[in-house]
Order: structure tokens, then sequence, then C-alpha cells
């Protein structure tokens, strides 16, 4: 398999760094951005599609994670790109919205690391075998 980059945006640096530990243990590549301007700079500067998955905090300064995700949902590369929202509002209205604007998956914080990972490889997982049946038809 190859490397699986990842694009981590998270305004705490400690949850940003844990995030992006746990990855890299996984073998993954990670990008970290500080907010959700950031995070649609680095994006833009590899316009390629080049991260496999996005993990995007939702309360962030400069540009939220709802915000984020609809940005990247315009961009070509980022259409169908797998977006996991983490969040410490665990209320349902943010979830609905994270779906509504483009969120592939959704996981409250505090999070366990082993439950990010399953996350994580379950939605890399159901993008691969979703590119795989669109291109059999």
């Amino acid at each position: 398999m190859s490397e699986k980059h990842i694009l981590v945006v998270d305004d705490s640096t400690s949850i940003r760094r844990m995030i992006a530990t746990c990855l890299r243990a996984c073998g993954f590549a990670v990008t970290e951005a500080t907010d959700g301007a950031a995070a649609l700079e680095a994006v833009q500067r590899q316009a390629d599609g080049s991260h496999h998955l996005v993990i995007t905090d939702q309360v962030m300064p400069a540009m939220d994670g709802l915000t984020l995700i609809r940005a990247l949902r315009t961009l070509p590369a980022y259409a169908d790109t797998p977006i996991l929202m983490l969040t410490t509002e665990a209320d349902s209205t943010i979830r609905d919205q994270a779906r509504a604007a483009g969120a592939t998956g959704f996981l409250p914080k505090p999070f366990d690391p082993d439950g990010l990972t399953d996350s994580v490889m379950q939605l890399l997982e159901w993008h691969a075998q979703t590119h795989r049946s669109a291109s059999t038809h």
C-alpha cells in the first residue's frame, strides 16, 4: 500500500500533535494546519489532492471546520476526499451541519486514539471500495 497523506486541522497544538503522532505511528504521512484558513492555503498549494483524508476540528479561529469543509468540497481534487470532523460540541445539530457541509464522519472529543485510528481506517477503506465499485461501472 502506498503511503496515505492526512491533513490534520486543529487550533490546539496538543490535540493536533497527539493526532499526528498517533497517525504517524500507524504509517500515515501527516500535514498539520492550525485553522481552516491555513488548511485551505496548504490544500491550494497542492492542487493535486494529495491528501487522502482530512481531519478537522469545528471551533477554530480564522475559519471554522464547517466553513473549511464547504470550501474543500468546492475544489475538484477534494470533492470526494473523506473528511472526519472532531469537536467538543456533542450537539447533534453540529453533526447534522457537518454532514450537510460534506463531512464523511464525525468523532466527538475527547476521543480514544484507537477510536480515531479505527475511524480513519474505516473511512479510507470505504473510500477505496467506493472508488473501486465506481470504476467498474
